[in-house]
């Protein structure tokens, strides 16, 4: 795909009311909808000028869709239009075995849920509410038994990094198809003492790397952009400089160099368009914007789409049109977007690069004793 034109996935944020009370959530949700949330007939329009790009991924999220009364009437028109949709509830009472059977019966390709921790002790504590592993266990095992696919989310903390293991071998018990895992961005409730160090990041992309040989599912990282880096390296060492696996094809080049704003784009339950639901700048709104203006053609999105803008070890990087780094977590945590991602140790003066001795006020000039300069 020319992710210059088109992205390969659309996140619409249909509202940000959500039952839960979630440690880490990004958007702060609360039980009640917001009264400027997109009406029905601008979710029609918002749909119809998705398909114009093409046939990107719909993914209806939250909050929690179900608290919309209109979301059936919302999948309804995503599948008409030929977008193969997902959706992201909540695991709360309203998610019933009945409401699972209704995604089935529109058409929805993939209900997404999300997963914190392996037993209910551990789950609804993340989750802030007694019930939701139960929640969660119901509408995964409905969902099995009538052929729904089913994506199993987790974010990863400091409060779950241990579990993890726990957490893969339930996500095959229940038969899903991918596990997403989604690596802290530092906003919304998440606490920065929550977050992993670089070198943990890491120790579990090991993890993830080991789990992908062998699980009956596929594995896939969000905002951890440096996880394709990690595949690459581990694909090299394994199987020599030209290797290129089956499972290297799987794991990396399918979504190879998507990021914030490339390849991605996320409208707010107010119409904002962000490059992701985690690097909350606005480059317009499809109230008096064209989506597919903005994310063509916007500064924002060109410059997140433009590799040689990277800053810091991120733009002197071998691996920067496969991985790039996350620009969310560099904005969290610097201010600015186009910074080297925080959470990443690879050192690209190290492998690829060569020193250049020259003063320099940067941090990764000083790591090697000058400036870095590409071989």
């Amino acid at each position: 795909m020319n992710f210059d034109e088109s992205p390969l996935l659309v996140i619409w944020e249909v509202t940000q009311a959500c039952d839960l009370a979630c440690v880490h959530c990004r958007a702060s949700a609360m039980p009640s909808r917001h009264p400027l949330e997109l009406t029905t007939d601008e979710g029609f329009e918002l749909l119809r000028e998705i398909k114009s790009f093409g046939n990107p991924l719909m993914v209806f999220t939250g909050g929690d869709p179900l608290k919309r009364a209109d979301l059936y009437d919302l999948i309804r028109e995503s599948v008409r239009l030929g977008l193969r949709t997902n959706v992201t509830p909540s695991a709360t009472p309203l998610l019933t075995e009945e409401v699972v059977d209704r995604f089935k019966e529109l058409g929805v390709a993939r209900l997404a849920l999300s997963i914190d921790g392996p037993d209910a002790a551990t789950h609804d504590a993340f989750r802030g509410v007694p019930g939701t592993f139960a929640s969660f266990l119901r509408a995964a095992y409905r969902a099995k038994q009538i052929g729904l696919e089913t994506q199993i989310q987790t974010t990863v903390t400091r409060r779950n990094r241990e579990l993890l293991p726990r957490m893969r071998d339930l996500v095959a018990e229940i038969g899903g198809r991918m596990w997403s895992l989604f690596f802290l961005t530092i906003m919304g409730r998440a606490e920065a003492s929550d977050d992993l160090s670089a070198e943990e990041y890491e120790e579990v992309f090991e993890f993830l790397y080991q789990t992908s040989k062998t699980a009956p599912f596929e594995v896939k990282t969000t905002e951890a952009m440096h996880y394709r880096r990690y595949i690459a390296q581990r694909q090299r060492e394994e199987h020599g400089p030209q290797a290129e696996t089956e499972s290297a094809r799987r794991m990396v080049f399918r979504t190879a160099g998507v990021s914030d704003g490339r390849g991605f784009v996320f409208v707010s339950h107010t119409g904002e368009i962000y490059p992701s639901g985690f690097l909350p700048i606005s480059a317009g709104n499809v109230r008096q914007d064209s989506l597919v203006d903005v994310y063509r053609s916007s500064t924002l999105f060109r410059e997140l789409r433009d590799p040689s803008l990277r800053e810091g070890k991120c733009g002197l990087c071998e691996y920067v049109k496969i991985c790039g780094g996350s620009r969310s977590r560099a904005y969290s945590l610097t201010g600015d977007y186009l910074a080297e991602d925080p959470r990443c140790v690879y050192m690209p003066g190290l492998n690829g690069h060569v020193c250049r001795a020259k003063e320099t006020g940067d941090a990764i000039a000083a790591a090697c004793g000058g400036l870095l300069t590409p071989v």
